[in-house]
């Protein structure tokens, strides 16, 4: 058993996802009690408490292991700080010292593996204003090599692991004995011969639940005015121009493309990135077809929880928590390859030199980073 401990572990994508390839969590923990009713409820070891305040020691002794025996430690500490959404105030942010915490339970916990998961904007965020972008990532990962492990990093999109929604995670690999860690390799393209291996679409993953969706907020009477006017796949840009600045208000001058603002999703696309509320009037994620927004259950199925897994709390708390999570398929890729490290199964070896440069290109086709549009 690939016995494993989870630290800010939420609603739980992350952990579903690892589980899925493989790997067994003695102990999950979580400052929020909303996400701890969901571990409890849902029959996972879960704990809560302020990461600050809790001694390696506890984890341990509540996961049954001692030091040196977890096989993987993961988490995303909470990405306020470093969110393309927010004010990106970055390690300054008192919140952005919680990687050091993660940091502490490597160090003392010394799992032969760790995965730190967070959000895109850690690539671009610098130590102070003006300075180096990227500094904050550059800082996490040199803290977490100063442990002894050797790590790999690099942002992943969801959309290209079998998930239905354009989602950028960084992605940190550790291992303390040096194994040879990498990175997935997609398994989803846009463009592919076999439909099992395109993108996943909004429509594929939705579409029974238009006429039964759940519980569901709602958008004013004021947006829903202008949302009514929009097509499938459209947003502001598809109001008639006499019309858009009374829409967008004080949005209507500023720079940027805005694209959120009176957005309707498209069946025939993966979903944008899912945010933790659908009404947000820069995010909005309105249903294609029905003049509301998405439900909790389609959030769900977006991010691959499965149809039998609790979401607790107030439906503004249950959004949050699934628009945090990890998408469950992207979360799996990383399990696998992780234990594929472990059991060194990752790799075919040959003699074989010739056809060097075309195999090299394939492998850079598969292991790209993606732009894909949101």
């Amino acid at each position: 058993m690939y016995d494993s401990i989870s630290l800010f572990s939420g609603a739980m994508g992350l952990d579903l996802g690892l589980e899925k390839a493989g790997i067994n969590f003695k102990l999950c923990q979580d400052y929020d009690v909303s996400c701890y009713e969901t571990m409890l409820v849902n029959n996972r070891p879960g704990m809560t408490g302020d990461i600050r305040e809790i001694d390696s020691g506890t984890i341990l002794k509540k996961a049954g292991l001692k030091k040196g025996e977890a096989f993987l430690l993961c988490g995303g500490p909470p990405c306020q700080p470093f969110s393309t959404a927010g004010k990106r105030m970055g390690i300054n942010d008192p919140r952005g010292s919680l990687f050091m915490d993660f940091v502490r339970m490597v160090d003392e916990t010394r799992p032969r593996f760790f995965i730190f998961e967070n959000v895109k904007g850690l690539t671009s965020i610098a130590v102070d204003k003006g300075g180096k972008p990227g500094g904050v990532l550059e800082i996490i990962v040199s803290e977490l090599e100063k442990l002894g492990y050797s790590t790999v990093h690099s942002l992943l999109d969801a959309v290209y692991f079998g998930v239905p929604q354009f989602r950028e995670r960084m992605i940190i690999i550790g291992s303390r004995d040096h194994e040879a860690i990498f990175l997935p390799a997609p398994t989803h393209f846009q463009q592919h011969q076999n439909k099992e291996m395109r993108w996943v679409t909004l429509g594929e993953t939705i579409r029974d639940l238009e006429d039964n969706p759940g519980p569901c907020t709602h958008f004013s009477e004021e947006r829903l005015k202008y949302l009514r006017m929009i097509p499938e796949g459209g947003n502001w840009r598809d109001l008639p121009a006499n019309i858009q600045p009374a829409a967008m208000g004080g949005a209507w001058k500023s720079g940027g493309g805005k694209v959120g603002f009176f957005r309707r999703l498209s069946y025939s696309q993966p979903s944008p990135t899912v945010v933790t509320s659908p009404v947000q009037k820069a995010t909005m994620m309105c249903h294609p077809i029905k003049d509301r927004p998405l439900s909790v259950r389609e959030y769900a199925r977006i991010q691959q929880f499965p149809e039998n897994w609790t979401i607790t709390g107030t439906i503004t708390n249950q959004y949050k928590q699934i628009g945090n999570a990890v998408p469950v398929g992207l979360a799996e890729a990383v399990g696998k390859a992780v234990i594929a490290a472990a059991n060194g199964t990752s790799t075919i070896k040959t003699k074989r030199n010739r056809g060097t440069s075309v195999h090299n290109n394939l492998f850079h086709l598969e292991g790209g980073n993606s732009n894909g549009n949101q």
